[in-house]
């Protein structure tokens, strides 16, 4: 059954000046629906319902974004994590039995899970569905992407596991958020014609004179989109051997294996464009580790009449991506917008591209931005390759934003790729 994991539910929050992180560049998901994301893995440790439970609690004690909804500041029009003393995770402990770990209930109970756009304002941003698998425990854990990056959301996984399954006790983490353009690596500013449409879309903002768009009121929205939006999710596996082969055969030809996942992508989509994601959490000298928000960037890849030699491709694509991380003008370009924006037109973008709200310059926004208008997008987000004795297997569904046509998550963990495909329904274009 559902149910907050919490002794004694309570309304008391903790004393501003011990808690108050406010929400900045992660003001581009706030108002963007489907931006869940989600974890599974089979836990090498036996079903135990009240350990379970003590694990959650133990979670929740160590990362105060977990007992967190969204708050919001009427005097600034600002939104910030509202933290209380007690953990507002959502658990639903199942009764029924796994036959393994490609059950289809596990994504079906995710589907369930997404199938409608959440109020942080009044829940939690994590939400986890547990079962039994012989003698093994298998979690779902459904993020609100407010709450995490699919880095830290990992991290977050494998912390949950060693918890569990060592009955260990970890220390509070403080949170702390990118706060301003200046907490960019290198805040170089943007460049010359993004500044100018940045300048001009808070200018037109500021003439039109457009009233605020209230959370409820894109709630309310967003979650009529979401039940009408459909996405299909589909897992493809890559056995060790053959991931070693793939990794052999990479380094042969100085490719990553990201790259190679790319070249595919290009050549069976028929597109010029991919977006992939980039874990700065080393670059930000106020990044505590374990901390959970998000601490990543995001660039696209642009490869105009794709050859149809793979390793000729891969290795296109491998130097304009080095390129690209090599040049913090490029690889922060996405969290500079977000930082110059104003924060009404971030808020209004989604809806207004939609035809669901009047303004011409969110509406610029998001569709020239954001590509709100119509999914034509295409994206992969790797979160690379990990060794752990408390987790026999792992995937990640990647976030199925409105922009993006089809998504692919990727996670290798004890040898096992796992590539996770969102797609959009090719009616919901139109």
């Amino acid at each position: 059954m559902w149910g907050i994991n919490c002794i004694g539910f309570s309304d008391d929050i903790y004393d501003e000046g011990d808690m108050m992180e406010r929400i900045f560049t992660e003001r581009a998901h706030l108002m963007c629906p489907h931006m869940n994301f989600g974890i599974v893995m089979s836990v090498v440790k036996e079903f135990d319902e009240e350990k379970i439970r003590k694990a959650f609690e133990r979670l929740s004690d160590a990362h105060p974004f977990l007992r967190a909804y969204l708050g919001y500041d009427k005097e600034d029009n600002s939104y910030f994590y509202d933290v209380t003393d007690s953990s507002k995770i959502g658990i639903k402990i199942s009764d029924s039995e796994l036959k393994d770990f490609d059950d289809p209930k596990i994504l079906l109970e995710y589907d369930s899970l997404i199938g409608c756009d959440w109020d942080i304002s009044k829940e939690g941003m994590l939400k986890t569905v547990v079962w039994k698998q012989s003698d093994k425990t298998v979690f779902l854990l459904a993020f609100h992407h407010l709450l995490a990056d699919g880095r830290g959301a990992l991290n977050l996984a494998l912390e949950l596991a060693d918890i569990y399954a060592k009955d260990e006790v970890r220390q509070e983490v403080t949170e702390k958020l990118i706060s301003s353009a200046d907490d960019l690596p290198q805040n170089l500013g943007l460049p010359f014609l993004s500044r100018k449409l940045v300048e001009k879309a808070n200018r037109d903002w500021e003439k039109e004179g457009c009233e605020n768009l209230s959370y409820q009121r894109y709630h309310e929205f967003a979650d009529s989109f979401v039940k009408n939006d459909k996405v299909t999710i589909s897992i493809n596996r890559t056995c060790p051997d053959d991931v070693k082969k793939m990794a052999g055969e990479c380094r042969e030809h100085s490719v990553t294996i990201n790259d190679l996942l790319m070249a595919r992508m290009y050549q069976k989509e028929k597109t010029d464009k991919i977006i992939i994601a980039k874990d700065i959490r080393d670059s930000l000298s106020f990044y505590n580790k374990g901390a959970l928000g998000n601490y990543s960037t995001a660039f696209s890849v642009v490869i105009k009449n794709a050859e149809k030699d793979i390793w000729t491709l891969a290795d296109k694509i491998h130097k304009k991506v080095q390129k690209t991380l090599q040049s913090p003008k490029d690889l922060y370009l996405v969290l500079q917008c977000y930082a110059c924006l104003k924060p009404e037109v971030l808020d209004a973008a989604f809806m207004a591209a939609k035809g669901a709200f009047k303004s011409k310059s969110a509406e610029f926004i998001g569709k020239m931005f954001f590509g709100f208008d119509s999914p034509k997008g295409y994206s992969i987000t790797n979160l690379g390759r990990i060794e752990s004795k408390n987790v026999e297997n792992a995937f990640f569904i990647p976030p199925a934003s409105p922009a993006i046509r089809k998504t692919a998550g990727v996670l290798t963990i004890n040898g096992q790729m796992t590539e996770c495909i969102c797609e959009r329904n090719k009616t919901m274009e139109d």
